[in-house]
């Protein structure tokens, strides 16, 4: 299993487990998420965190073994917008989201952290938009996401210079929420928001749906998708892919 969905104390915990590829996403963790989402809907979980199995990344982005091979538009829009329908989904669910970046989230890690409320990122790892690099933009919708994220300049600085940036990097821009130097740092943000009823976390979300749902942000997400798709399709695009996974491979 490429995933695991625990529960304790009224929070779910969705762990990608994938550790041996860099925790990259497949069909498999795709479809993992989905359930993640019906289980929240149905239950009364208080809280969402999603993390990933070891150290090293918690996120690389789509399995580009997998993904390659599909070369056209028609091909890439329909993962992307399936992908991007489970972030909408995480996006918009009715408690709040904590990621909990224990290594590297790149290319489309970067987005699914960005569709979290909260991102705790381990001292040591680096975050970023690097699709630039593969001559894309992002295509799960976490570009629109980082705009709601952060202000204009530095949410364009993050997308365009596509790079990795550092833990203090990322909490001096506001990416992330909090930088996690022991585990106790984890146990003592959840706390702080246990503190709180969960019926009133809830109507705090529902502030945040209304405005989204007001500002066509699944609208705005779509279009989001189909300009990556377009790009997806470019050659440009297939060589930068073709680059890179030589290099892999070395």
């Amino acid at each position: 299993m490429s995933y695991k969905i625990e529960v304790a104390d009224a929070v779910l915990t969705f762990t990608i487990d994938r550790p041996e590829i860099r925790n990259a996403i497949n069909t498999e963790v795709m479809e993992g998420l989905e359930k993640m989402v019906a289980q929240v809907h149905n239950s009364e979980i208080q809280f969402v965190v999603i993390t990933a199995a070891g150290t090293q990344a918690f996120c690389s982005g789509g399995d580009l073994s997998v993904f390659h091979e599909l070369r056209t538009e028609e091909q890439a829009y329909g993962m992307l917008k399936r992908m991007s329908d489970v972030l909408y989904a995480i996006k918009t669910l009715p408690v709040p989201v904590i990621a909990i970046v224990n290594g590297a989230a790149v290319g489309g890690g970067c987005e699914i952290a960005t569709a979290c409320d909260f991102r705790l990122v381990r001292e040591h790892a680096k975050c970023g938009f690097i699709q630039g690099t593969l001559a894309i933009t992002s295509g799960w919708g976490g570009g629109t996401y980082l705009f709601e994220t952060l202000a204009h300049d530095r949410a364009l600085m993050m997308l365009g210079q596509a790079r990795a940036f550092g833990s203090s990097e990322l909490e001096k821009i506001g990416w992330a929420t909090k930088i996690i130097r022991e585990d106790a740092d984890i146990a003592d943000f959840l706390e702080s928001l246990k503190k709180i009823r969960p019926e009133v976390h809830r109507a705090y979300k529902e502030i945040a749906i209304r405005k989204w749902t007001a500002a066509d942000l699944r609208g705005r997400v779509d279009q989001e998708v189909r300009r990556c798709a377009e790009l997806w399709e470019k050659d440009a695009h297939h060589e930068e892919v073709d680059r890179f996974l030589a290099k892999t491979k070395k």
